[in-house]
């Protein structure tokens, strides 16, 4: 599978893990040179805190397109050390 936005392959790997419609790739898969650190969090129930990242790609920003659970609940440890993505990113 692969996470593409305006244009660039943010991540590529065949060890796709899936919940709740989510694509979570390995962490290491993420290209560094497209994120960029972002101060956004958000909290859900049965998985912890995520964290985020914004994108940016070809001069274009895509704030908080990418997110994290650094610390995910024990129900949620398989998605530890992925990244997931939304806000138009392309996963397939």
């Amino acid at each position: 599978m692969k996470a593409i936005w305006n244009g660039a392959v943010l991540a590529e790997s065949d060890d796709i893990v899936t919940v709740e419609g989510n694509h979570y790739f390995p962490e290491a898969s993420l290209n560094r040179d497209y994120v960029t650190f972002s101060n956004h969090r958000t909290s859900c129930p049965w998985k912890g805190q995520a964290y985020y990242y914004t994108l940016s790609v070809n001069g274009e920003m895509n704030p908080e397109a990418v997110w994290y659970y650094p610390e995910p609940t024990d129900a949620a440890a398989n998605i530890k050390g992925r990244v997931a993505f939304w806000k138009g990113v392309k996963v397939g």
